[in-house]
């Protein structure tokens, strides 16, 4: 991937935003379990952050997938998952099939706010007894005159808490026989909408700065016109945007794991242990040989995934593979970097410990790795 003077102008400015607007509070958020998505949404708006690839009608920068990429690795950068999470699902995650499927009215209504960051947005697909496994999903929209009556329950939701409309993953019918993806839409559903809840705050792990809820559909009543694209095809819609989301997940991971271990290195060789500095350990020098190495691997694939976009390819293999390879690598890097700063990084004090908890949720999230698997061995053609 070849970047021009311009994507470098775009990188800088977005490091100068993240380095004065997030990089100072990351520690206050992570504390109180959430960043302040209001406010902070329409500051990156401004400098044309948000819908990098929408269009401009609609308050998009219209660019190509080129700027999402340096987006992603900056947020990346930042070493807070929890916020980077928290953006990336308003930029990347719940508004992609609205740009490219929703009608116009929707666009205008929904869209246009999400852009300027007006409104925070939210995706919810998981409920309690579904989550990989989408086709079970058992949240349920009725037709009923001019309006669908929304019941059921979605877990796990991230910006949740805060969302002002939901990009929700239902059932409006029963699925064709032998076809269990069937029989599903995606609705939007603003939150102020009587019979919506939110029922808890859940508590976390690690992305502790991005906010996670459990939300009730009671009787929710919606427009019939709030349907994204055709009713029946939510279920292809959905995937559309997983790979959108596993990519953004691998940009950001792959620029994350070069930021810990340049900050690793940088440690050990500050650090003197047996009179001399630890990176002079053959042992230690080696690892983190390897797997800024395999870091290296990874970004690589990443941007050839990249270029596949933008030549408008199908990249649910490269996405996939993608996805997984970074879930379980961030794993060791994240394990290594603790261990390399011993009893300091073990610290809540020391920014190891915050990205020990977060790594460990890319190989759950966005489809766990045994899903990713799933899929490939299907791509392969080697599944039983």
């Amino acid at each position: 991937m070849q970047f021009t003077d311009e994507h470098l102008l775009f990188r800088k400015t977005v490091r100068s935003f993240l380095e004065n607007e997030v990089v100072p509070h990351i520690d206050e958020w992570e504390e109180a379990g959430q960043f302040p998505a209001h406010e902070l949404l329409p500051k990156l708006a401004q400098i044309g952050a948000l819908g990098l690839e929408y269009d401009p009608k609609y308050g998009g920068q219209g660019a190509d997938h080129s700027y999402t990429v340096i987006f992603a690795e900056e947020l990346g950068h930042c070493l807070c998952a929890g916020v980077a999470m928290g953006i990336s699902v308003q930029s990347d995650m719940a508004t992609p099939s609205l740009a490219t499927f929703g009608s116009e009215y929707l666009k205008e209504t929904y869209l246009k706010p999400a852009l300027t960051g007006e409104a925070v947005v939210s995706i919810a697909v998981t409920e309690p007894d579904a989550g990989s496994d989408v086709a079970s999903i058992r949240t349920t929209a009725v037709q009923d005159g001019d309006s669908w009556v929304i019941n059921g329950t979605k877990l796990y939701i991230t910006n949740g808490y805060q969302a002002d409309w939901i990009c929700l993953v239902t059932r409006t019918s029963d699925p064709i026989p032998g076809q269990p993806y069937s029989g599903m839409a995606q609705i939007i559903v603003p939150t102020n909408t009587p019979g919506f809840s939110v029922s808890r705050k859940l508590r976390k792990m690690g992305n502790l700065s991005s906010d996670t809820a459990e939300l009730v559909f009671d009787d929710v009543r919606v427009p019939l016109n709030h349907v994204i694209g055709e009713d029946g095809q939510g279920f292809q819609q959905q995937m559309l945007q997983f790979q959108r989301e596993r990519l953004m997940a691998t940009y950001m991971t792959v620029s994350g794991m070069r930021v810990a271990l340049k900050r690793t290195i940088q440690y050990l060789k500050d650090r003197h242990a047996f009179g001399k500095p630890l990176i002079t350990n053959q042992y230690l020098a080696y690892e983190l040989a390897e797997l800024t190495a395999e870091v290296d691997l990874l970004r690589e694939y990443s941007y050839a995934c990249a270029d596949a976009v933008m030549r408008g390819e199908d990249v649910t293999r490269q996405a996939t593979i993608a996805k997984l390879k970074a879930g379980r690598l961030v794993r060791r890097v994240a394990d290594t970097c603790i261990q390399y700063h011993g009893g300091i990084g073990y610290m809540e004090e020391t920014w190891t410990s915050r990205y020990y908890r977060d790594a460990r949720l890319l190989s759950i999230g966005a489809g766990a790795d045994e899903v990713m698997l799933r899929i490939l061995t299907q791509i392969y053609g080697i599944h039983a």
